[in-house]
């Protein structure tokens, strides 16, 4: 065991062991981290107002308090992590047994910042209440994934917003971390989990977190520029396999085509790529806190969106993954053998 090195057996079964396990409902380390955050925001808010009444700008000291938020907590998690993977280390040169079960907690603790099994839950949840017609029931726990007003969406628009919550949360949930897993070991899967968890903090664009979390944002857009791609061409290979080659090649030239439309430059990625593999248009006009954004469309509407086509972005995610995974692991050890 190293530092910043995992070994194959180690991501595979963290993945596996988040399908198994999934998300525990109290002492998540992702839960950790926000409540850090937001210790961290109520004291740099404070010193902020105090700057404020001495005359500094508001703007100004906003985003100099966004910036030290920003490298406080990821300083302080990722110093967490360096101690923890160090830990184990430790325990691994005690005996063979100490090996063992320094491996087992490292891929018990890994698992719990990859969410495949919450992401594919969570969006089972709402389609199942869409199946029963309970739609204010499947409005309500459809908050839980998406940011958007969600009270007077329709079937059509609960299913499109499952779908789009699929694809963007691919990459941010499963394969940006598993990237980072596999790049630079525990320290850096924290570490990203940490930038994303601020990223949904405070990476707003309101009048509350605009300065404040410009930082947040930019560091998140950073860090999930190459797993993003990455996780838009997992999907059209899913596609693919599940789908056949027409459904990947219109997911590839969807991506191409749309997936720079998105006001994220991430998002729009596997978003556009699995829009395209369905054969339907998602994104457009929402509500945001009760004000209307006018997002583009991304996608052609070939085919209706319906029940077959959640449960069919499901299966994709889940492939998607793997195929990720096992794709990223042999290009590691290929690149091992070469350099």
């Amino acid at each position: 065991m190293k530092v910043f090195y995992v070994n194959w057996w180690g991501v595979a079964g963290s993945l596996v062991g988040d399908l198994i396990i999934g998300d525990p409902k109290r002492f998540h380390p992702v839960c950790a981290i926000g409540k850090l955050i937001e210790l961290t925001e109520k004291f740099l808010k404070t010193l902020i107002n105090l700057g404020i009444k001495l005359g500094f700008s508001k703007a100004f000291l906003e985003k100099i308090g966004g910036v030290f938020l920003a490298l406080v907590v990821c300083s302080a998690t990722f110093s967490v992590s360096l101690v923890f993977i160090c830990f184990l280390i430790k325990l691994c040169s005690f005996s063979f047994y100490g090996k063992i079960f320094s491996e087992i907690i490292l891929i018990l603790v890994a698992s719990l910042f990859i969410a495949l099994k919450g992401l594919i839950k969570a969006g089972k949840e709402v389609e199942d209440l869409v199946l029963i017609s309970d739609l204010n029931s499947a409005r309500d726990k459809l908050k839980a994934l998406v940011g958007r007003d969600t009270e007077k969406l329709s079937e059509k628009e609960i299913r499109i917003a499952i779908i789009e919550s699929l694809g963007e949360n691919l990459n941010d949930g499963i394969i940006a971390p598993l990237f980072y897993f596999i790049v630079g070991g525990f320290p850096f899967l924290v570490l990203y989990k940490t930038v994303n968890t601020l990223d949904s903090m405070v990476g707003y664009k309101n009048e509350k977190y605009l300065n404040f979390g410009w930082f947040s944002a930019k560091i998140d857009d950073l860090f999930n520029f190459l797993p993003a791609r990455l996780a838009g061409i997992s999907i059209i290979l899913a596609s693919a396999m599940l789908l056949g080659l027409k459904n990947a090649k219109r997911a590839f030239k969807i991506m191409l085509r749309d997936g720079r439309k998105h006001l994220s430059p991430n998002s729009g990625i596997p978003e556009a790529a699995i829009a395209g593999a369905l054969g339907i248009r998602i994104g457009g006009p929402n509500y945001y806190e009760g004000v209307l954004v006018e997002k583009p469309y991304i996608g052609e509407s070939i085919s209706e969106v319906n029940h077959l086509k959640v449960l069919l972005a499901q299966k994709i995610v889940l492939l998607s993954s793997f195929i990720f995974t096992i794709f990223s692991l042999l290009l590691r050890e290929f690149l091992k053998q070469i350099l």
